[in-house]
């Protein structure tokens, strides 16, 4: 098979970034599979084989998010596509989240996705070609209760994501973000059993998505097939989100 490119998959131990690490080495790309968990990382790189290393390391973290980039660089080469997919989710209401709480909030989501961009993207911009996919949520859009901070994250995610685009998509480098509705994954089963009954009632679809319905988006918006799509934000959301 056609090498298809090189691919830095963050937060993919388990979950959503684990479906699309998987994904992505079936449409044959070379795949670095982050996780704060070095051992989960470790485990999804050696279920797809010899086109996956693993790392570990924290994307809020500017060393280790270095760390990672020379890794992927010295096993594969030049960084062509980044998926930031790192996540973390906690439930509380407003007036009992902690500053500790709503800054690690952005701290993951946000500042990850900064720091693992500004990373990458100058050696992309450098060859005129690249793709940046982030992994937001459709409480982004909509807002979530309990989830304020991580709503705010997310919201941040989609700012980013166009506002980037706008900078460098002439230049080569398509940005792009994926807002997933509620999906199976150990994230969003952690949260109380009441929440996820009354979101799974709100769903046009009636149903939680699986990752692998994540991971095929996220293949579409790394592949050439979706040149023309710069800034955008896909929902495979259940209808929670109808644009």
């Amino acid at each position: 098979m056609t090498v298809a490119g090189t691919v830095i998959v963050t937060g993919a131990g388990s979950g959503i970034g684990r479906a699309i690490a998987l994904q992505l080495a079936a449409d044959g790309f070379n795949v670095m599979v982050n996780d704060f968990r070095a051992a989960a990382a470790a485990a999804v790189a050696a279920e797809i084989g010899a086109r996956a290393r693993s790392c570990g390391g924290d994307v809020s973290d500017e060393a280790d998010v270095a760390s990672m980039v020379t890794e992927t660089e010295a096993a594969f080469g030049p960084v062509t596509h980044l998926v930031n997919n790192a996540g973390h989710v906690h439930q509380g209401r407003f007036t009992d989240l902690t500053t500790a709480d709503f800054d690690r909030m952005l701290a993951v989501h946000l500042r990850g996705t900064f720091l693992c961009t500004k990373a990458v993207i100058e050696g992309m911009l450098a060859r005129k070609s690249g793709a940046v996919v982030n992994v937001a949520s459709q409480l982004g859009q909509i807002g979530g209760v309990e989830l304020v901070h991580y709503s705010a994250a997310k919201a941040g995610i989609i700012g980013l994501t166009k506002a980037l685009a706008r900078e460098v998509s002439a230049q080569g480098v398509r940005v792009n973000a994926v807002a997933p509705g509620p999906i199976n994954t150990p994230l969003v089963r952690s949260l109380s059993e009441d929440w996820q009954r009354a979101k799974a009632a709100e769903l046009p679809l009636g149903r939680f998505g699986e990752p692998e319905e994540v991971a095929a988006t996220v293949s579409f918006l790394c592949s050439p097939a979706a040149s023309l799509f710069v800034g955008q934000t896909l929902g495979p959301n259940s209808g929670d989100v109808m644009l």
